[in-house]
C-alpha cells in the first residue's frame, strides 16, 4: 500500500501497542494521518494507508527530531501530538535505587517534554493540540510506585505550564490520566481472578478500561478542538480516584 502524502497529521508516541496503538488506529479511522513513533516502528493493523511508522527511541532527542521532521515534511501539516510512550515498574520506596528513579523520570517525563519541544515549531505555525498521557496515580499515594507516580505528576505539571506558555501560539495542552486499562502488559496479571476482582471492587463503574476508551476520548478532543480547553487533566478511571 502507498504511504499517505498530505493531510492533517498527528504524531503518536508508543504507538506499537496498548493505548498508543488504539489511539493511532482510531485517529486514522477518523481521517487523520498518524505518525506512529515507537521502538518497533510498526503501525496498527487495517490503517496502514493512513499511518506511517517510524522506529524511534523517545529518550534519544536526535531520533525524535529526525522522526518529527520526516513526518511533517511528508505530510505537510502537524496539528497534534499524543505523548503516550512510557514505562511502569514497581518497587518499595526504601529499596528504590536512585538510578531507577532517574530512569523512570527520563522515560516518562523528560522524553515527553523533548517531544513537545520538537513538535512546538510545527504546531506554532498553525495552532494545534498536545495530549499527554498521564495516570490517575499522579494524585494518589500508591505503594511501591513512587517513581512512576512522581513521573506522571510531573507530566501533569508540565501540561499546565506549557498550556500557559503556548496559549498565545494557539496550542492547547491537555493531560489524559487513565486508571486501570487492560493492555498487553497487564493482561496476564488480570487473568488471575483474585487480581481482577480486587481491582473491580475498587472501581465504581465495575469494569476495567480498554485502550479504545482512551483512544476515543483523545480522538474526541481533536475533533471538538474547543479553544477554551487547555491546561487541565481529564481522569478516565471509572471513578476510582474519587471513590471512598
Amino acid at each position: 500500500m502507498s504511504d499517505p502524502t498530505s493531510g492533517d497529521g498527528i504524531i503518536v508516541t508508543g504507538a506499537s501497542s496498548g493505548i498508543g496503538a488504539a489511539t493511532a488506529r482510531i485517529l486514522a479511522e477518523r481521517g487523520y494521518i498518524v505518525g506512529c513513533l515507537s521502538r518497533r516502528g510498526t503501525v496498527p493493523d487495517a490503517v496502514e494507508r493512513r499511518a506511517i511508522g517510524y522506529q524511534c527511541d523517545v529518550t534519544d532527542p536526535q531520533q525524535v527530531k529526525d522522526a518529527v521532521q520526516k513526518f511533517t515534511a511528508k505530510v505537510g501539516s502537524l496539528i497534534g501530538l499524543v505523548n503516550n510512550a512510557g514505562a511502569h515498574e514497581e518497587m518499595p520506596s526504601a529499596e528504590l535505587p536512585l538510578n531507577a528513579l532517574r530512569s523512570m523520570l527520563e522515560v516518562n517525563f523528560v522524553s515527553a517534554f523533548s517531544v513537545c519541544q520538537q513538535a512546538y515549531p510545527y504546531l506554532k505555525a498553525q495552532g494545534g493540540m498536545i495530549v499527554n498521557i498521564g495516570s490517575f496515580y499522579d494524585h494518589l499515594g500508591v505503594r511501591s510506585n513512587l517513581a512512576y507516580a512522581a513521573s506522571k505528576a510531573a507530566v501533569a505539571s508540565m501540561t499546565r505550564t506549557l498550556a500557559v506558555e503556548w496559549a498565545r501560539d494557539k496550542i492547547q495542552v491537555v493531560n489524559v490520566a487513565p486508571g486501570y486499562i487492560l493492555t498487553e502488559l497487564n493482561r496476564e496479571w488480570f487473568s488471575d481472578p483474585k487480581n481482577h476482582d480486587a481491582v473491580i471492587r475498587r472501581i465504581p463503574a465495575r469494569q476495567i478500561g480498554q485502550p479504545e476508551d482512551v483512544g476515543r476520548l483523545i480522538a474526541g478532543l481533536f475533533e471538538s478542538r474547543s479553544p477554551f480547553l487547555t491546561g487541565t487533566t481529564i481522569y478516565l478511571d471509572g471513578g476510582e480516584g474519587i471513590s471512598l
